[in-house]
């Protein structure tokens, strides 16, 4: 089978097969003219995992319904969902429990999510790029464009956290006097 059917059949982009293919995830070879010719001796698919996530507790009944929105989608294109992973957090934040946790199972090939900024407000492409490089991908269901309140709580948060982190590198400021003080009345 053609890689661009076989993309078809598993519900992937041409391109995502393209990469698994140069990954060396697929029983696949190549022609002299460079068609991928795609064997199925040997099935590569581990599962896919959604995730789904909400800025604040108050928005936590629109966690349940954007899980079963995600699932439903997984059903359609035919994928195997391993488990879904809802979390409650900013997406500016990189300290999220959850979300870690999952970037550090690999018992899945796909991370399911509906916006691009569930996943991350910040450096989504990172993320991307590096589960690549892990053999996995992420794919987002919906690309349409955020809306102006979501950007503006999203500039509101990240002022919030530079803000955060120059008071704490003046309080270590005044803890680092302190101390070398406190050591200089000793000698």
């Amino acid at each position: 089978m053609k890689l661009s059917d076989y993309a078809k059949s598993i519900g992937v982009s041409y391109k995502t097969a393209w990469r698994m293919w140069k990954r060396g995830e697929l029983n696949a070879t190549q022609l002299t003219t460079g068609t991928v010719i795609v064997n199925f001796d040997k099935p590569i698919n581990k599962g896919v995992v959604i995730y789904a996530r909400v800025s604040s507790s108050e928005n936590k009944s629109n966690l349940d319904t954007q899980a079963q929105r995600l699932e439903s989608y997984c059903c359609a294109k035919g994928y195997t969902v391993v488990r879904i992973v809802k979390e409650v957090g900013s997406g500016v934040n990189d300290n999220r429990r959850k979300l870690i946790h999952l970037l550090n199972q690999d018992d899945y090939t796909l991370i399911i999510c509906e916006h691009k900024d569930r996943l991350s407000r910040v450096g989504f492409n990172y993320l991307k790029v590096l589960l690549n490089q892990l053999g996995r991908d992420i794919e987002v269901v919906n690309l349409a464009t955020e809306r102006t309140d979501d950007l503006m709580h999203d500039f509101v948060s990240i002022i919030t956290s530079f803000c955060a982190r120059l008071y704490s590198i003046r309080r270590r400021t005044r803890k680092t006097e302190c101390i070398v003080k406190c050591l200089e009345e000793d000698e």
